[in-house]
């Protein structure tokens, strides 16, 4: 899927979140593919610029679109605005969706707010089935759909039910994405990053060497990931050769907590 066509139609992602982290580790990595990427961003437009340089600098071409994945009134508005970037980068539809965008939430089951865990719903499994609707138009046939989920849909850490929750539920719609979508040849698979080393969460795992040390620990690989480790990874699994995976969840966490 991320080759270039025959009739030079080119390959163009939609990647929600796509500014920082994961997101612009996957942005790149497909730009590295000769893919044009449509990503988001929720507030840092100066993080969103770079990542259109870095993107730039690979030959590819990107959009950067600001969002709130949460804010389902906000998507038609969105989806004008992607059909405004389509046309800008030669097409009227786009291949690949990776539903990235996330939050970070950590408190036991016992003190979780109901206005936090609907925060949590809002980005984490509303906006993606919305959103993926929304934009199910404009995907062509044969294209790639990723949802990125979490290790801990896995292992448990205590704090992170709510959150956990959300991501448990991603990997079902994903399955029922695939189901539904196959007759179009669309496939849906989900990716489980296992910790790694960003801001997200407040830079807990980058920023913190004990949080650190813990993982790598618990890791047979003995480190905690980097977004590089999952950014290509996804650029792969939409290539053509992985065009029979299909309804599938992919761990990526370098065997944590096997």
């Amino acid at each position: 899927m991320t080759e270039q066509s025959t009739n030079h139609t080119p390959t163009i992602a939609i990647v929600t979140g796509g500014s920082r982290g994961l997101g612009r580790s996957a942005v790149i990595a497909l730009a590295e593919r000769g893919v044009s990427t449509i990503f988001t961003y929720r507030a840092a437009r100066d993080e969103a610029e770079a990542t259109v340089a870095a993107v730039e600098q690979k030959g590819a071409r990107a959009v950067a679109l600001p969002l709130d994945a949460g804010d389902i009134r906000s998507f038609p508005a969105f989806v004008a605005a992607v059909r405004e970037a389509l046309a800008s980068l030669g097409s009227d539809r786009f291949d690949i969706l990776v539903n990235n965008a996330g939050t970070a939430h950590h408190r036991p089951i016992a003190e979780t707010t109901e206005a936090e865990f609907d925060a949590l719903y809002g980005v984490h499994l509303k906006g993606v089935f919305f959103l993926t609707q929304a934009l199910l138009p404009l995907l062509r046939d044969g294209g790639r759909i990723v949802n990125v989920s979490s290790g801990l849909t896995r292992f448990s850490y205590p704090g992170s039910a709510s959150y956990a929750a959300m991501k448990g539920a991603v990997e079902v719609l994903t399955r029922y994405l695939a189901a539904e979508l196959g007759a179009r040849g669309i496939t849906a698979n989900t990716v489980a990053p296992g910790a790694i080393a960003t801001d997200f969460s407040g830079g807990m795992v980058r920023d913190n060497p004990e949080v650190n040390r813990m993982v790598a620990s618990a890791t047979a690989l003995g480190r905690v990931g980097l977004p590089e480790d999952i950014g290509p990874m996804i650029a792969a699994l939409t290539s053509e050769a992985n065009r029979w995976v299909n309804g599938q969840r992919i761990e990526v966490s370098g065997g944590m907590q096997l």
